[in-house]
């Protein structure tokens, strides 16, 4: 294979291991409706402060979301719009198949 689809290959891999938890991709569904800050990932997610900072880390240096300081509160957005493009396709068609069976 060539260097270019290899690459391909190899950042599609990046991408579906950032995205391979229940908790990434709640994070991406609620950033999908706007910008917001870590409580407010926190109330609609529901998990521990320390576990949501871990994985709000991991999807920011992947380059998945994007990150902005106003005081001291931290905002999250979406970075990578191929991201929501892969779970909005993924997850929509689990629920289909979730519908037939």
């Amino acid at each position: 294979m060539s260097d270019e689809i290899d690459q391909v290959f190899d950042k599609a891999a990046e991408l579906f291991a950032v995205l391979s938890t229940p908790i990434r991709l709640r994070i991406i569904s609620q950033l999908c409706q706007g910008e917001k800050n870590v409580g407010q990932l926190l109330e609609s997610i529901g998990v521990a402060q320390p576990n949501m900072s871990q994985h709000l880390n991991i999807m920011y240096r992947s380059g998945v979301l994007g990150k902005r300081r106003q005081g001291a509160q931290m905002f999250y957005r979406i970075a990578d719009e191929t991201a929501v493009v892969v779970c909005r396709a993924v997850c929509t068609q689990v629920a289909i198949e979730a519908d037939v069976n």
